[in-house]
């Protein structure tokens, strides 16, 4: 695997690993906060009768009128600004007009670009009461997150990352879906390397300072495989078991790692108290 200084690169996703400087960690954090932002906004939100169509307007109004750009919106003929992904929905899921209902848990996926930079970040929510095992999964899948995020340092593996969440995930009897992958980030909205959620120490691509990208574990209570419905977006579960998202946007430092998706409002991950 090549790396090389991000300003020598160019702006495209040609395999190489951007390596950034202040200048770009600095462009994060304005981009991770306006992220963080916008979900922490929402979360109030989230209630039984709300539809994932007003869910979207309230996001992408509040993107906007601070001046950001939704990343979502366009790509790849993707017609919406952000992705809500509802009980069994893995991931990519489109806004529209199906209401939630008491019980029901959404993943809410945002991208605001500010001064060209992408702040990729996601949450699960709870509208009215979750189950127990809704609960019980939301808390497995935000732990896999951070267990992933821990082991980030110069010198550690992408292996080092996905052998992170999986063997905490397995350890509970759920899944890590392998179909769909973190990524490199930046001025590119996805990028090398891809940071996959399962794996073996020591393998994969060494980490080094200045690297940015997400960690974005998806985990199934029942079995990992999934499918992509005819709308060519949407991926679920096949055997129809909720799954769970969370996501930050991070940069290897010298030393560790820094998060750029942090909650400005310490809502990281539910029950939020609002």
């Amino acid at each position: 695997m090549k790396y090389i200084d991000s300003k020598d690169a160019p702006q495209q996703n040609n395999g190489v690993i951007k390596l950034h400087g202040a200048e770009g960690f600095e462009g994060m954090r304005k981009a991770g906060r306006l992220g963080a932002e916008t979900l922490d906004m929402i979360a109030e939100h989230v209630v039984p009768g709300i539809t994932t169509e007003e869910i979207n307007t309230l996001c992408h109004d509040f993107i906007t009128e601070r001046g950001g750009i939704c990343a979502p919106l366009g790509y790849r003929g993707f017609t919406k600004s952000v992705c809500t992904s509802i009980n069994h929905v893995v991931c990519h899921g489109i806004p529209g007009p199906k209401k939630l209902k008491d019980g029901d848990i959404i993943n809410i996926d945002v991208t605001p670009i500010v001064d060209g930079w992408h702040g990729d970040t996601s949450r699960m929510f709870v509208a009215g009461k979750p189950s127990v095992k809704a609960r019980r999964l939301i808390d497995i899948t935000y732990e896999c997150l951070m267990r992933g995020i821990d082991v980030v340092k110069p010198g550690a593996t992408t292996g080092d990352i996905g052998h992170a969440i999986q063997s905490y995930a397995e350890s509970k009897r759920c899944s890590v879906v392998r179909d769909f992958c973190g990524h490199g980030l930046g001025q590119i909205f996805h990028d090398a390397p891809n940071i996959v959620h399962y794996g073996t120490p020591g393998e994969g691509v060494e980490l080094r300072a200045g690297m940015i990208f997400t960690i974005e574990p998806m985990i199934n209570l029942g079995k990992w495989q999934v499918k992509v419905l005819e709308d060519g977006w949407t991926a679920v579960t096949k055997d129809r078991s909720l799954s769970a998202q969370f996501e930050h946007s991070l940069g290897v430092t010298e030393t560790g790692y820094e998060i750029f998706t942090l909650s400005p409002e310490g809502l990281n991950c539910p029950p939020y108290a609002l």
